[in-house]
């Protein structure tokens, strides 16, 4: 290979050694993005420690949630993790990057993905949109879980918040003019709020149309992010349950927007995806340079 001066250059080839590397995938829906691990065919052992240092968006390689693909009773089981290196039950943007990931592996139209919140369905919508049923949402009291027994629909908080569990808990406030929210102040001492004992996703959303709203999102154990699937299908429920919207509406976030349908079958949440590319940790990143 010549240089633009004309000069011959020498390209070392790649190493070869790849036994004690671990591969991944960064993936994202919205802006909404991930590192996914396929751990169908290895072993793996992610301490939170290490959890943190990929999510390092300047010393590893940085996402909002972490998702591990394992063998799973149906097509597959998925384990996420948030920045912060907790665990949670759900993520419907990650979710659906994987469920287009393995469609495209197996070619199949539609699947069944197993998560701790759940057995979900995927499905290829066309148009490059990708399908996934985040099941029934819940709120009553004790299943979000609150620390004490309130009106769900109008929690005791101020701004009049509604709570909503979609796989992990949900606080959504209707406020005037979403763009408008200083997230950082007004979302993160709420995530740690004491009547949410497990911590909080926080949404806050306006209406601008018929079955459209405009949302903005801080993520528990992440911060603000681009878009969220269960936070846009939480943000639903609670705008239908409010009387603002119907059952079906289109959620506009920082990152773009996704369809939300609450049908008798659950929460479909439907919206692109991007696989972006495909690299390795080394052992030195794994080891922390040990």
């Amino acid at each position: 290979m010549l240089d633009s001066l004309g000069r011959r250059l020498y390209i070392a080839p790649m190493s070869q050694n790849t036994q004690n590397t671990l591969p991944f995938m960064k993936m994202h829906g919205l802006g909404n993005d991930f590192v996914v691990i396929d751990a169908r065919a290895r072993d793996h052992d992610l301490s939170a420690e290490l959890v943190k240092r990929i999510a390092d968006r300047n010393r590893g390689v940085g996402f909002d949630q972490l998702a591990i693909i394992e063998k799973g009773e149906r097509d597959a089981h998925l384990t996420f993790y948030n920045a912060d290196g907790s665990m949670s039950s759900a993520c419907g943007n990650a979710t659906r990057c994987v469920a287009r990931y393995l469609m495209d592996e197996s070619g199949a139209e539609a699947l069944s993905i197993s998560t701790d919140h759940g057995l979900l369905e995927a499905k290829d919508v066309g148009q490059g949109l990708t399908s996934v049923n985040m099941g029934h949402p819940t709120w009553e009291w004790q299943a979000i879980p609150l620390s004490q027994e309130v009106d769900t629909l109008h929690l005791p908080i101020e701004g009049d918040p509604v709570a909503t569990n979609m796989g992990n808990p949900h606080c959504t406030f209707f406020v005037k003019d979403a763009e408008a929210v200083d997230l950082a102040k007004s979302a993160a001492p709420l995530e740690y709020h004491p009547l949410f004992p497990e911590r909080t996703n926080v949404q806050f959303a306006s209406l601008i149309g018929e079955n459209h709203l405009r949302m903005r999102v801080w993520e528990r154990g992440t911060g603000i992010t681009l878009a969220s699937g269960s936070s846009s299908c939480a943000t639903l429920v609670a705008a239908a349950r409010r009387g603002l919207t119907g059952k079906q509406a289109r959620i506009d976030l920082d990152g773009g927007s996704l369809n939300i349908d609450w049908s008798d079958e659950g929460v479909w949440l439907t919206g692109p995806t991007e696989h972006v590319f495909s690299g390795r940790f080394t052992d030195d990143f794994l080891t922390g340079g040990r």
